[in-house]
């Protein structure tokens, strides 16, 4: 299978190509960037196609699917492009920053057949995937998920430190991550949702502190701390309260309520969650199914987020 990487320079986009190294079978044989830097990159990383245009690569006939890497304020644009070129795609989360284009997307996919699938790679990191398991066997039920996601990030700067052309977003990106994870770990979706937001940022025109609240029908809750003005380790930090044990998971490690840490070496054939979550993309092609984290199972996230916003005032 051969594969197109649109914003391969940047921070996840490094990470896909990483990911891709490892798995047989996908050759990456386009990729998509900033024309100042993109030839130089394709160079190093012996790519042979390379271009500052999405639209050129989605011509050509040797790219069987795409991974979108790019900003968040382009993604529904792009995933829609590509499906219309008749390209599979798998968008970086979020799949979009409104309510309304992730509904598009859900439908241009439904009418093209193809394969499009949302970045949620929480579903995939090993430690969730622990968690997940457990529940569908019947052996741990969630009473509560407390999560902190928590950076320092008073200027526009990437993962990398260096200068962003766009602007991230707590509730938008950020908060989409927990969402989704829930509704996935609950398997409902949130009755009741609801935000509070702290002061806009002068110049980034954002909140840069957030608090979200979710119950699902069966009673489980969800209490999610957000902040772009936390001076201290940053990261995302899940703590599960269940019927049956407290576990707590920091990205691909997990421990229980004691800080005794979890074996995870059988759960998945890598620790990589960025690989996992490109694994299933693959997978899903060659074998014609919909993959888990189609932009459909994802688009309740997108709903939550939606009424959340809505009761910011």
């Amino acid at each position: 299978m051969k594969i197109c990487v649109a914003g391969a320079a940047g921070a996840f986009g490094r990470k896909h190509l990483d990911a891709i190294a490892d798995i047989d079978g996908i050759e990456v044989v386009s990729i998509v960037g900033g024309a100042n830097s993109i030839e130089d990159f394709a160079k190093e990383k012996g790519i042979g196609h390379w271009t500052g245009d999405l639209a050129e690569s989605l011509e050509r006939s040797d790219v069987d699917a795409v991974i979108l890497s790019t900003p968040t304020q382009v993604h529904a644009e792009q995933t829609i492009q590509c499906l219309r070129a008749g390209k599979h795609v798998l968008v970086e989360i979020p799949m979009a920053d409104s309510l309304a284009d992730s509904e598009e997307i859900v439908r241009v996919q439904k009418e093209t057949g193809l394969i499009a699938m949302a970045g949620h790679v929480r579903r995939f990191n090993p430690s969730h995937q622990w968690i997940h398991n457990k529940i569908v066997a019947g052996e741990l039920n969630i009473q509560q998920m407390d999560v902190q996601t928590y950076f320092f990030r008073r200027s526009n700067l990437n993962a990398l430190g260096e200068p962003r052309s766009w602007t991230d977003h707590l509730l938008w990106h950020h908060a989409c991550h927990t969402v989704d994870l829930f509704q996935y770990q609950t398997g409902e979706t949130a009755s009741k949702a609801f935000g509070l937001q702290g002061p806009v940022h002068p110049e980034l025109g954002i909140a840069m502190d957030m608090s979200i609240g979710l119950k699902v029908p069966s009673g489980a809750i969800c209490t999610l701390s957000l902040s772009f003005n936390n001076d201290g380790p940053f990261g995302t930090f899940f703590r599960y309260i269940c019927d049956n044990g407290t576990y707590i998971a920091r990205y691909d490690d997990l421990f229980d309520g004691k800080e005794n840490p979890i074996d995870l070496s059988g759960v998945a054939v890598s620790t990589n969650g960025i690989e996992l979550i490109d694994r299933e993309f693959f997978s899903a092609i060659q074998e014609g199914r919909e993959p888990n984290g189609s932009v459909a199972q994802c688009l309740p996230a997108m709903q939550t987020l939606d009424r959340v916003e809505r009761s910011f005032g």
